[in-house]
């Protein structure tokens, strides 16, 4: 395939059938989004929400771009920021990972860190402040961008179910800004209201009602509740501990081939425990946002 600009290549990822036995037989399906050219899901919200921004008069030749990330947002709205030759300030919370920040650098952004103890509720009114003191600046705020779940409702979802032409009796996918959780569940909802919607979230978030506390999970998990989610008919919430998903890390390296990253690992652990309760023959499809690659740093296989 011959393309002209790098952005052609988001979107359209494998879906992949894992190599995994169930004591009932169900089957479960993976889209790897680590297949994207910044390597993660996030590729396709970066330019989704810039494309959104340019449709309706927000940017300009000179705009500065601004967000708070806990780094694969980061690195897609570099990604397309780069394409448009636009500068962009990321605001990253300093304990996620080096490979991420590395990356983000690579594109050009300029970083800026705050404290890890505030979070990304920290990030977030760092990148408020940045927004107010630069003018013509542009913050899309993947938290409550209409643009975030827009994204996978128009990508993600129809992409699966073109992939997949079976009955989908679950989707299982974290859930941290919550776009890609409520874009592809709203969108298999539609097409199917039997298909069942679970939310993986890592010990220590607070979806179902327990108290936040640090994990090693990066990726998902949330300090607040998104708006996305307050809408959204969440059949089940699965929380998962940062020993089981980085158990699922190894394994699948080991079985599959494949290098996944934590909240991958996590999302791989929630679906093994659902098909423990559905019927024989089920389908699971869930999502691997990125590769392990970025985390290597962080001693994920040790």
């Amino acid at each position: 395939m011959l393309i002209k600009h790098i952005q052609e290549t988001i979107g359209h990822t494998p879906l992949f059938e894992l190599p995994i036995q169930t004591p009932n037989q169900v089957h479960i399906f993976a889209k790897l989004e680590m297949f994207n050219p910044g390597g993660s899901i996030k590729d396709r919200l970066g330019e989704y929400m810039l494309q959104d921004a340019e449709r309706r008069g927000l940017l300009t030749a000179n705009t500065t771009i601004i967000e708070p990330t806990a780094g694969n947002t980061g690195i897609g709205v570099a990604l397309a920021a780069q394409a448009r030759h636009l500068p962009v300030i990321l605001v990253v919370p300093e304990h996620f990972s080096a490979e991420k920040q590395t990356l983000m650098k690579a594109l050009g952004a300029k970083l800026v860190n705050t404290p890890s103890d505030q979070g990304i509720v920290g990030a977030i009114k760092k990148a408020e402040q940045l927004a107010a003191s630069i003018p013509d600046s542009f913050v899309p705020m993947q938290f409550n961008n209409p643009a975030n779940p827009g994204t996978y409702y128009h990508t993600l979802g129809p992409e699966i179910t073109q992939d997949l032409h079976e009955p989908i009796a679950a989707f299982v996918a974290g859930a941290g800004s919550g776009g890609t959780f409520a874009g592809v569940a709203a969108y298999l909802k539609a097409e199917d209201p039997h298909t069942q919607v679970i939310a993986v979230e890592p010990e220590g978030s607070i979806l179902n009602g327990g108290p936040a506390h640090p994990h090693r999970i990066e990726g998902i998990g949330v300090e607040f509740i998104p708006p996305f989610f307050k809408h959204l008919p969440i059949d089940q919430t699965l929380t998962i501990s940062d020993d089981a998903a980085f158990e699922q890390v190894r394994n699948i390296a080991q079985h599959a081939g494949l290098f996944i990253g934590s909240s991958s690992g996590a999302a791989l652990a929630a679906s093994l425990q659902l098909a423990q309760s559905l019927p024989a023959h089920s389908n699971i499809v869930t999502i691997f946002p990125d590769s392990a690659e970025r985390y290597l740093s962080e001693n994920i296989y040790d």
